[in-house]
């Protein structure tokens, strides 16, 4: 048995802004976007150190994986993995993370 994957408010803004803004373009593919992202967080229950450590933040528990252009950040602890953030690729790192409280658990 995997840890628990646990979605913070941030995360989940996150992940609802970009289906909305994906959506304008294509619904169906702002549906699978969905699918993907909620899969690549259910994934990290069994492999949570398979991402690279943010190069921003340069701490071995916050760690991201790719989807498209997005990048889902995560933090890996004892008992489990908190998904903290899911942040265009073309966005300024730091101040989206500056943005948001990115430790709040939904």
């Amino acid at each position: 048995m995997g840890l628990r994957v646990i979605w913070s408010y941030a995360a989940v803004d996150d992940l609802e802004v970009a289906a909305e803004y994906l959506h304008r373009d294509s619904p169906s593919f702002s549906s699978s976007f969905v699918l993907r992202a909620l899969e690549a967080g259910r994934s990290l229950s069994d492999f949570p150190e398979r991402g690279r450590v943010v190069p921003e933040l340069k701490n071995d528990n916050i760690r991201e994986i790719f989807l498209y252009s997005y990048r889902l950040i995560y933090r890996v602890e004892k008992d489990k993995v908190s998904i903290l953030g899911l942040i265009h690729g073309r966005r300024d790192f730091s101040a989206v993370w500056q943005e948001q409280e990115r430790q709040g658990e939904s």
